[in-house]
């Protein structure tokens, strides 16, 4: 990652792919691709050591792969390894970590050797991102979709089939989801909107928004769950499920008629009760903050 401390000015020579870029005094940049060919649905790995990777679809029966590359100087640009292969109808494009080459520091800059991905797929693939440390972001893919770092935000948005998504630490943001829904983060909220058949959320500190657009229908059992902070749940007016919300330090409120729960308190830490017809179970958890179940 780039930490810049003052503002130090830029000079750009934009030349053709593959070239190398002075961005100031110590920094380099370079950029190559990677093309496949693929036809039907294909599966798609990518991966970098560090820094962000954005993935997004095209109408083409291709996959694109950019990467921009990053160090202190020539020979930290060099030592970056970018690993492609094609075997049948599965690409794999691995930029791999430069052995013993880091971070530069000097005159107040801190350079991390790193290289960006952005890539271009059919927008029916199988897909798996993984970044060590840096922001995902997948735009606009039907299929199954899995996005994984170590250290950054994740965001997600037209994503239809099963969508996978882990960061140890960062935030997740997911926008017309439409499917079977995973999302984990061990630090940081969850904002998600859609329609899910099935809902798994889970935050070890953060705040987790959800909310079910009309026309969801729960096909299995669905959880949301933060260690410490609070959980506001948007559903239809049509929703039905069986309720089951609790929270350790807090108030559950709920503008559903819970039948069955207690409907006189406003102080409550759990509620439990039918919603609708009831059906599967909807299981709302938090060890410290409110829990806000909202007709929409």
């Amino acid at each position: 990652m780039v930490h810049q401390h003052f503002v130090v000015p830029v000079a750009l020579a934009l030349l053709a792919g593959g070239c190398t870029v002075r961005v100031d005094s110590e920094e380099r940049l370079a950029r190559e691709e990677q093309r496949f060919q693929v036809s039907g649905t294909p599966e798609v790995h990518v991966s970098t050591f560090d820094g962000p990777i954005e993935v997004r679809s095209w109408d083409r029966n291709e996959v694109l792969v950019e990467v921009e590359k990053r160090a202190a100087d020539e020979e930290g640009l060099k030592s970056i390894q970018v690993r492609g292969s094609k075997q049948g109808n599965r690409v794999d494009v691995d930029v791999v970590r430069p052995s013993g080459r880091d971070t530069f520091v000097g005159f107040g800059i801190h350079i991390s050797t790193q290289a960006k991905l952005v890539v271009s797929v059919p927008r029916q693939v199988t897909l798996e991102a993984r970044s060590s440390d840096g922001s995902v972001r997948a735009d606009r893919l039907e299929g199954r979709i899995t996005l994984r770092t170590g250290d950054g935000s994740v965001r997600a948005v037209d994503i239809k089939g099963e969508l996978d998504v882990e960061t140890r630490d960062g935030s997740i943001t997911v926008e017309d989801a439409e499917g079977d829904v995973t999302l984990s983060t061990g630090d940081g909220g969850i904002t998600t909107s859609g329609r899910f058949a099935s809902l798994k959320v889970k935050s070890g500190d953060g705040s987790v928004t959800v909310r079910a657009d009309r026309g969801t229908e729960m096909k299995s059992d669905w959880s949301v769950t933060t260690e410490d902070g609070s959980v506001a749940v948007y559903l239809p007016e049509t929703f039905s499920a069986e309720l089951d919300a609790q929270t350790g330090d807090g108030t559950v409120r709920s503008d559903f008629d819970v039948q069955g729960g207690d409907t006189e308190s406003r102080h409550r830490r759990t509620l439990r009760g039918r919603i609708g017809t009831g059906g599967n179970l909807l299981r709302i958890r938090t060890g410290d903050g409110s829990i806000s179940l909202r007709n929409w």
